[in-house]
């Protein structure tokens, strides 16, 4: 049957778009999550044009082939993950801008282009879009609105959703589907384009997207406060955000995660610290709000408080939290990034939560947090090649998700669901909940051929 998957492909595709060498196809199996298993793909395809994807979809509809979409494979869930005699449809060169239109504050694009590349190109319009996943060098929009991503911005901006306004998919069967609008408003009919926006590619290939941008704000400046423990600085968080305060960054890092860090690069943060918390606000005035933010830290109890005077120390600063990750991975070598939300009047006992379950499974977990929107991420350290040490990992993993629901959260705020979160996903939303999902998957993809085992 390869051979005639194959034969057929080629029919519509140039052959530097059908990728079979094996050491080459393997390459395609996975992206950055842990223990998320992955097969072994019968053939990598990489289109450039919306009508050699239906040809894809097609072919796979007539041999009855599963189809896994493909972004940068940055993703943390396992959604990316190949199916076992899949084709993997990697759409990263499909990576053209189609418009930028500043009257209408909206760009066109096609799913391959990176974050960061259209990030800059609006900007030289005086514009600004707002996602900006950490990976957003290399991550790219169709993954993005296929995870619906997150990033250090969301507690103003918001997420990916938010931003999505239309989008053009082929479906399970090769039929091109158009959603949404490109006006600054409309509600006609159901909103099939958020229906996408997180989907996994479970429902269709999304080829091309109107996104909505907003005015490039001003340059941020930053505050760093340090707490003499994380209830103290769940406080602040707290007091910010009742007080009123709209700060264009907020997050956190625990002790465990500023000592790695000060490990990797040096960077002299204070060693004594049990939280640091970094706010930053792009206002008119943002000196301003950075002293108010300053004066609610040291009430809660902040030991020490340090507002940037321009952007250069406010780059300095965030340059720690960008850090963390990459930190963490040189503790132990292997890390597990959990993406728990909760709600912020509950964030002091998530990270609570987490602290015992560290203890109760002899592992470094260390936390670092979208405070401001109660989205943590709890990164479990390990080592791969101990198998005792591995299981451990996977349950303190587990144990933080069940914390999480327990304290009224989700068990993803931006990474979504892939492989590794599947049966989180239904303790999260219930029977009732699956029966309505796997009846809007079928309704989409009734051979079930779109990202199969992944979600549900």
């Amino acid at each position: 049957m390869s051979r005639t998957l194959i034969d057929l492909l080629q029919e519509s595709l140039p052959a530097e778009a059908v990728l079979t060498d094996p050491d080459v196809t393997s390459s395609y199996s996975h992206d950055m999550a842990s223990f998320c298993d992955a097969g072994t793909p019968a053939v990598v395809v990489l289109p450039r044009t919306v009508e050699q994807v239906q040809h894809v979809m097609r072919t796979a509809t007539e041999l009855r082939v599963p189809v896994v979409p493909q972004g940068a494979r940055t993703g943390l869930s396992g959604a990316a993950n190949a199916s076992e005699g899949c084709i993997v449809l990697s759409l990263v060169k499909m990576d053209r801008i189609l418009e930028i239109s500043p009257v209408d504050r909206i760009a066109v694009v096609e799913p391959g282009v990176v974050n960061a590349t259209l990030s800059r190109a609006v900007g030289e319009h005086g514009l600004y879009y707002p996602p900006d996943p950490s990976s957003w060098e290399m991550c790219t929009i169709g993954g993005n609105i296929g995870t619906a991503s997150g990033g250090l911005c969301c507690v103003k901006y918001g997420v990916t959703a938010e931003y999505v306004l239309g989008l053009d998919v082929v479906l399970a069967d090769g039929r091109l589907m158009s959603t949404g609008r490109r006006t600054a408003k409309g509600v006609a009919g159901y909103d099939l384009t958020r229906l996408f926006v997180g989907s996994e590619g479970s429902l269709g290939i999304v080829v091309r997207a109107v996104l909505a941008l907003r005015p490039e704000p001003p340059r941020q400046l930053v505050l760093a406060a340090e707490f003499p423990s994380t209830r103290a600085a769940c406080d602040a968080i707290c007091a910010i955000m009742a007080g009123g305060h709209v700060p264009s960054l907020l997050e956190l890092m625990d002790r465990t995660m500023v000592k790695a860090v000060n490990a990797l690069a040096h960077m002299g943060l204070p060693e004594t610290t049990e939280a640091l918390l970094l706010a930053a606000f792009d206002t008119p005035e943002p000196a301003a709000d950075l002293a108010a933010v300053g004066a609610l830290c040291e009430a809660a109890g902040a030991t020490q408080v340090v507002p940037a005077e321009d952007a250069a120390e406010s780059e300095l600063l965030l340059q720690a939290r960008r850090l963390s990750l990459t930190a963490l991975e040189a503790v132990k070598g292997t890390t597990m990034i959990d993406d728990v939300c909760v709600p912020r009047s509950r964030l002091a006992e998530m990270l609570d939560g987490v602290e015992r379950i560290g203890e109760k499974y002899g592992l470094t977990i260390g936390v670092c947090a979208h405070a401001g929107d109660g989205n943590t991420h709890p990164t479990v350290c390990f080592d791969a090649a101990d198998a005792d040490e591995g299981r451990r990992a996977r349950e303190s993993f587990d144990e933080i998700m069940a914390l999480g629901l327990e304290l009224g959260g989700t068990i993803t705020g931006e990474h979504g669901v892939g492989i590794l979160k599947k049966e989180w996903l239904a303790r999260e939303i219930g029977p009732v909940g699956v029966e309505m999902q796997r009846a809007v998957k079928a309704a989409f993809d009734p051979h079930a051929l779109l990202n199969p085992g992944k979600l549900f």
